[in-house]
């Protein structure tokens, strides 16, 4: 089945059904639990999607808030495939995360902070999808956030600041990166092989030239997430230029933040929000508005990548 194939097929409630169920395998009462969260399991889906749809035909203005929720529809659709009960509790209704409530005359996006809360959605879904209990950062910058989104590497570019490098491609055996940056995270080349080594699989061999080394790797790399990250349109793997900015979590993680602190912009910080979308004078304006573009895109692409992977692991194919 092709990935971006996969929602198409969800949005039959008895092909949701039949999903459910083999996601089930080793759960007591598998058939009536597929049955029970079936057409709840095809309608977060749908109506994620949807908020999708309806944000980019809306004003920018918007967009933040109806992006955000199609995001924690598709979340709780794919939680659903890992916890049948899910929600368990009203608690987990919130969102898990909060953001300063009144913004400083000086404020600076860029530095704009998120902290994570011990309930809600947030820190259920990085506990049962990425195994953090509870997560490893008490608070998150948006520069920090931003600063690890490939396709957003060009704009970081244009304000002299090189946040991610190449370091090779999906489906290859190798990676290569620059010896200077070694001297950005001051560790020696063998103590950041070693930093990374959980990351990736197993490695063969590491060669070192003049101004690079290269890690041969004994399998290619079918996916990857933090700290390396995946440019949605040409495959490429980028790995954070220093450890100021080293997120070595799901980039699905910082797009949630991120999404949460503009819709809390865009719903709270009316005057800030308005002048930006109009008078677009702050410089962080262009990051913004092509994060948001390619959250549009990235999120629901890698949501599905991770539905049609447990599929395929469920079916053996």
């Amino acid at each position: 089945m092709e990935t971006n194939q996969l929602f198409t097929h969800l949005s039959a409630q008895e092909n949701a059904q039949s999903f459910l169920r083999t996601c089930y395998q080793n759960i007591d009462e598998q058939t009536k639990k597929s049955y029970q969260n079936g057409p709840t399991f095809m309608h977060y889906l749908q109506h994620g999607l949807q908020f999708y749809k309806n944000g980019e035909e809306s004003s920018p203005i918007v967009r933040p808030v109806l992006y955000f929720y199609g995001m924690v529809h598709l979340l709780k659709g794919w939680l659903l495939t890992k916890r049948p009960d899910y929600p368990e509790s009203t608690a987990l209704l919130a969102h898990g995360v909060t953001s300063r409530k009144r913004k400083r005359k000086d404020y600076q996006f860029f530095e704009d902070e998120v902290k994570i809360q011990q309930q809600g959605l947030f820190p259920y879904f990085v506990r049962h999808i990425y195994q953090f209990n509870p997560f490893p950062l008490e608070k998150a910058s948006m520069r920090l956030l931003l600063a690890n989104i490939p396709e957003l590497q060009v704009l970081w570019n244009y304000q002299q600041r090189e946040t991610l490098i190449d370091v090779g491609e999906i489906n290859n055996k190798q990676l290569v990166f620059p010896t200077s940056i070694l001297d950005h995270y001051h560790l020696t080349r063998n103590a950041f092989v070693h930093r990374i080594r959980p990351f990736l699989p197993p490695i063969k061999e590491v060669k070192e030239e003049r101004t690079l080394f290269r890690i041969d790797l004994q399998n290619v790399i079918m996916q990857a997430d933090g700290p390396f990250f995946v440019h949605m349109d040409n495959q490429r793997l980028y790995f954070p230029t220093s450890r100021d900015i080293y997120f070595p979590y799901s980039e699905i993680i910082a797009h949630y933040l991120i999404l949460y602190n503009l819709s809390m912009l865009c719903r709270y910080e009316t005057e800030w929000w308005g002048e930006l979308m109009v008078s677009k004078e702050d410089r962080a304006y262009p990051m913004i508005e092509h994060f948001l573009e390619v959250t549009r895109r990235k999120i629901p692409y890698l949501i599905e990548k991770e539905l049609h992977s447990i599929y395929s692991d469920c079916n053996g194919k």
